[in-house]
């Protein structure tokens, strides 16, 4: 199952934003530039309930954390509102920018991207969409358009309590998903 995102070609048979995407990543190769840090894109716009304002999000996993800004330097400072932030509480480097009308987040720490939360929330998502089907899948966007990020929009949505992104992680652990 989610072997499907580890490779963004199922984007060229996508929604008309997926195509839209995967042209992006394609041309500028965004992700052959990264490559050295295990990108996989992940969010709202690999599962369809992106919204009009929704970013484009690659996760990258990092051992060394200069070489990491200094390639996301030579490769995108140049775009437009580029900048990044370094969380030294959590030990991650972001890098955010503009390409072509589309608003690109690149997120990296020190963990296996297909155990990075990013991924690990979209897996459980996107599992809970083929469950619950069409009528779930709209109501996660209205609460998005309602101004709800992802999470929180599905902790509404199955009814949790506590902290949306760790109920879903506790998902994670379920059979039935």
């Amino acid at each position: 199952m989610s072997e499907k995102f580890d490779n963004i070609k199922y984007l060229k048979s996508g929604t008309t934003r997926q195509k839209q995407v995967f042209s992006l990543l394609t041309k500028h190769k965004i992700l052959s530039k990264l490559k050295d840090y295990s990108p996989l894109f992940v969010g709202t716009i690999p599962i369809n309930i992106d919204i009009k304002s929704s970013d484009l999000d690659i996760i990258c996993c990092w051992t060394n954390k200069e070489e990491f800004i200094t390639l996301l330097k030579e490769n995108f400072e140049e775009q437009q509102d580029f900048k990044i932030i370094e969380n030294f509480s959590n030990n991650t480097v972001t890098a955010n920018f503009i390409l072509e009308d589309f608003e690109i987040e690149i997120f990296g720490q020190n963990i296996p991207t297909k155990k990075q939360d990013a991924y690990r929330h979209m897996i459980i998502e996107n599992k809970l969409l083929e469950k619950k089907g069409n009528d779930f899948r709209n109501q996660i966007i209205k609460l998005k358009k309602q101004g709800y990020k992802t999470e929180p929009a599905f902790a509404i949505a199955l009814g949790l309590t506590g902290d949306p992104y760790l109920e879903l992680l506790k998902l994670e652990q379920e059979n039935n998903l």
